[in-house]
């Protein structure tokens, strides 16, 4: 190519940049305003369950729950080999359990991705976060990490994770808007969501559930779908009293 040659596809390419500029700015602004309105509808979200998380937010001692919550008779634990499976994880994954609790799935979780992954034990109650800790050093889990979240926030670190689990705590979030965009940023590029919360059938569903769970399956999977997500698998054979979907993370 000739010296006069190069100079005249550099002055084309000149004039195509200075062509598209304007619209890479008028893009650049739109996304910016588009970041500012999310942002402000964050902030501006309310409360949407005052105090259901009270009681294991005032608790001295988790030792009461894993009563509860660890037993036969409650459809997650006596399923809880099935809902491991499930999730298909693979060695050297990055998981967080958010609302772990008294970390029933950190065992299992922590053999499924192995030394070279990581479990974040995720939970809003200290007490919870103390008996994870207990429970890892008793069971020598070097790859689970115990994490303090807030009512608003999942606190991990960006793109962190490859699979989120929520396992009957999406109808403990105060503030879902928020703390869903948390772990949207806290995915990796393609990585999952998956939730199991309780039905909420009137004339079917136990009154409890009824009065405790503040919307059903199809309020909570618009929430989510809201929030950046797709729905990719959604399961009726796995569990009775809790449904069971899976979502992937989709730039917005």
């Amino acid at each position: 190519m000739t010296a006069t040659h190069s100079l005249l596809a550099r002055a084309r390419l000149l004039a195509v940049l200075g062509v598209l500029a304007p619209f890479a700015l008028v893009a650049s602004a739109c996304i910016g305003v588009d970041i500012a309105r999310q942002d402000a509808a964050l902030a501006a979200e309310s409360n949407v369950r005052p105090g259901i998380n009270d009681s294991f937010l005032k608790a001295e001692s988790a030792a009461p729950h894993a009563a509860r919550f660890e037993t036969e008779s409650r459809e997650i634990y006596a399923h809880r080999v099935a809902i491991v499976e499930a999730l298909h994880l693979r060695p050297g994954q990055s998981i967080a359990d958010i609302g772990a609790g008294t970390g029933l799935f950190v065992e299992p979780f922590a053999n499924a991705v192995g030394d070279a992954g990581t479990v974040y034990a995720v939970d809003i109650a200290p007490a919870m976060v103390a008996w994870i800790g207990q429970r890892i050093r008793r069971e020598g889990l070097a790859n689970v990490k115990p994490v303090k979240c807030s009512d608003r926030s999942a606190e991990l670190p960006d793109a962190s994770i490859d699979v989120a689990f929520v396992c009957d705590t999406y109808h403990h979030f105060e503030y879902p808007k928020n703390t869903l965009a948390s772990i949207h940023k806290a995915l990796r590029t393609g990585g999952e969501l998956v939730v199991i919360d309780f039905h909420r059938i009137p004339g079917k569903t136990k009154q409890w559930t009824l009065d405790h769970v503040r919307a059903g399956e199809e309020v909570f999977r618009q929430e989510i779908l809201d929030a950046g997500f797709e729905l990719v698998e959604r399961r009726d054979d796995l569990l009775e009293e809790n449904w069971f979907a899976r979502f992937r993370r989709i730039t917005r």
